[in-house]
C-alpha cells in the first residue's frame, strides 16, 4: 500500500497543503501490478472476469522460487502435480503422493505474501468421491494453508467439486486434457476435437461451475473451443495451451524459464534459457575449485 507522509501544520496565516491520498481502488484492484497488501482471493479473481482483466499464473515447488514469483507480481501460484516430472524425478504426475504436495504447498506459501496459492489433489486423493476429496483438500488448507485447492475432471467431478466449496475450501477445476489420465490417454493428446468431443467439454466446464468452481483450466483444447467456453461460462477460464482467449493463462515456470531439459510442448514460450545458465555457472565454480581461484583471500577467515 502506499505509505503516507505525516500530516505538516501550516505556519500562521498559511494555507494548509493537502495531504498525500491513499492509493484509490484503481490502483489497487488489478491483479497483476496491484498494490494490495492482503492476499489475493477469490472475490479478486471473480472482479477480474467482470472487468476483462487477463492474469497470468504459474506454477511454484519451494518457498524460494515462489518468493521471486510473488515479488514479480504474479497473483496465482498453483503447486501443481507437475512437481512430479518437474522436482521429483517422476515419468507423470500420477506417483505424486499427498504427502510430498503438502510438504510443498506448505513452502510455497511460506514464501509468498500477496499470491493466492492452490494446491493440486494428486492422483487418487479425491477419485473415491466427495468425502475422500475433502479430507484431503482439508488436509492441504490446515496443514499446509493454501488458499484454494485444483482437482481433475469436468462432470465426474462435480459432485466433489460441490461439497469442497459447500465446506468452505474454494475450488479450482481442470478439463481438457488432464495430465493424471495420461494412462487412460496413451499420451497428451489434444482434447475436443471433433463435435462429440467439443459438447462433452462444454457440458464438463459448465458442470464444475455449477458446483461452484471460481475458475477452470482449460489443457490443450483448440483456441476456438476454448474461445467458445470462456464466453459462455461466468468463472474465469485458465488456458495451458488453449489458445489466446482465456481469461488468464499458466505455464509450468521451468517450461517457462527453460530449465527442463528434452522436448518443449508446442504451448510453451521460453522466457529464459536457465538450464544453460544454470549450467555455466557450476561449470565455472567447479573450474575455480580445480584451479585454486575459489576461495580467494576475500572469501577465507583468519
Amino acid at each position: 500500500m502506499t505509505q503516507l507522509s505525516p500530516a505538516r501544520k501550516p505556519a500562521a496565516g498559511a494555507t494548509a497543503e493537502p495531504t498525500a491520498k491513499p492509493a484509490t481502488k484503481e490502483s489497487t484492484k488489478s491483479l497483476y501490478g496491484g498494490t494490495s497488501s492482503r492476499r489475493i482471493t477469490v472475490r479478486d479473481i471473480a472482479a477480474a472476469k467482470e472487468r476483462g482483466e487477463k492474469w497470468p499464473m504459474l506454477t511454484a515447488y519451494d518457498a524460494m522460487t515462489a518468493s521471486v514469483f510473488d515479488e514479480s507480481g504474479i497473483p496465482v501460484l498453483l503447486v501443481g502435480d507437475s512437481m512430479g516430472n518437474c522436482h521429483l524425478g517422476y515419468e507423470s504426475t500420477v506417483p505424486v503422493t499427498m504427502d510430498e504436495i503438502t510438504i510443498l504447498s506448505a513452502a510455497v506459501v511460506r514464501g509468498t505474501r500477496r499470491a493466492l496459492v492452490v494446491a493440486d489433489l494428486p492422483f487418487g486423493a479425491y477419485q473415491e468421491g466427495p468425502v475422500q476429496a475433502l479430507r484431503n483438500a482439508t488436509r492441504l488448507v490446515k496443514e499446509a494453508g493454501v488458499g484454494a485447492v485444483k482437482l481433475e475432471g469436468g462432470e465426474r467431478s462435480a459432485h466433489q467439486v460441490e461439497l469442497l466449496v459447500s465446506s468452505g475450501i474454494p475450488v479450482m477445476a481442470h478439463v481438457g486434457l488432464t495430465p493424471q489420465s495420461v494412462h487412460a490417454y496413451g499420451g497428451y493428446p489434444v482434447q475436443g476435437r471433433g463435435e462429440e468431443a467439443a459438447q462433452q467439454l462444454l457440458r464438463d466446464a459448465k458442470a464444475v461451475q455449477d458446483a461452484g468452481a471460481f475458475s477452470v483450466v482449460l489443457e490443450a483444447v483448440p483456441a476456438e473451443l476454448a474461445a467458445e467456453v470462456t464466453r459462455s461460462l461466468h468463472i474465469p477460464t485458465v488456458g495451458i495451451g488453449a489458445g489466446p482467449d482465456c481469461d488468464a493463462q499458466v505455464l509450468v515456470w521451468t517450461d517457462m524459464a527453460g530449465l527442463n531439459a528434452g522436448r518443449v510442448p508446442r504451448f510453451v514460450k521460453q522466457y529464459l534459457q536457465l538450464r544453460e545458465l544454470l549450467g555455466g555457472a557450476a561449470r565455472a565454480f567447479a573450474e575455480d575449485v580445480v584451479g585454486g581461484a575459489f576461495p580467494a583471500e576475500e572469501h577465507t577467515f583468519h
